[in-house]
């Protein structure tokens, strides 16, 4: 199994380190990401995921597209370099990976916690994490999300955005893996099916129940 894996409960995470001259924050960055979890109910969007190990030696880039609905429902649909897919139902988290034909399932509760998809699709940003604003970089607007959760799998998240539209999440896990995960043809308040939310084993796949 390669080290650097995708994002999310049994998967790992996302991140690119950019040099950027640093400005100054802009005071809204918070009030930005506050707005998109209170008024954005669905959306979809390409992305480019790029991992980097801790020491900066390995670097990893995969493609997809990502869905979300809230609360608590979401779609990672990776297809390069390999097919991957996770899915939140609002009761499970489901991850597949077609090359092994493998499924590891778990509660939602225990998956979400304080990570991106919790972020990104969850009902409460102050119930996992503390917001503050960050210097503008890379032409973004940042805000940036601790969680509260001292000893879960992340350090922190930090969300860009363009003026009001996600731009990006940039996240350091528990190991020091550097993570970004940058979003294309962003579309908010969507039509998705609840059929883009429920998950089947393929016949014939292992699955692995995780606590």
């Amino acid at each position: 199994m390669n080290a650097l894996r995708p994002w999310l409960g049994a998967s790992a995470c996302l991140v690119v380190a950019m040099a950027a001259v640093a400005m100054p924050a802009h005071a809204d960055a918070v009030d930005t990401l506050r707005e998109f979890v209170r008024d954005v109910k669905t959306g979809r969007a390409d992305f480019t995921q790029t991992v980097t190990s801790p020491d900066g030696a390995k670097k990893k880039v995969s493609t997809g597209q990502f869905e979300f609905a809230r609360p608590d429902r979401f779609r990672f649909a990776y297809a390069k370099p390999f097919e991957q897919l996770v899915v939140g139902d609002g009761q499970q988290v489901w991850l597949y990976d077609a090359d092994l034909n493998q499924v590891s399932v778990r509660g939602m509760s225990g998956a979400l916690g304080a990570t991106p998809a919790a972020l990104l699709a969850g009902k409460s940003l102050d119930q996992d994490f503390e917001l503050s604003a960050q210097p503008s970089a890379q032409g973004l607007d940042w805000a940036l999300a601790t969680p509260k959760q001292k000893d879960g799998a992340f350090q922190s998240l930090r969300v860009g955005f363009r003026g009001k539209v996600l731009a990006a999440v940039e996240i350091v896990d528990g190991f020091g893996q550097r993570s970004v995960l940058e979003f294309r043809d962003m579309q908010t308040n969507v039509a998705l099916g609840e059929q883009a939310f429920r998950f089947v084993p393929p016949k014939g796949a292992e699955v692995l129940k995780q606590p």
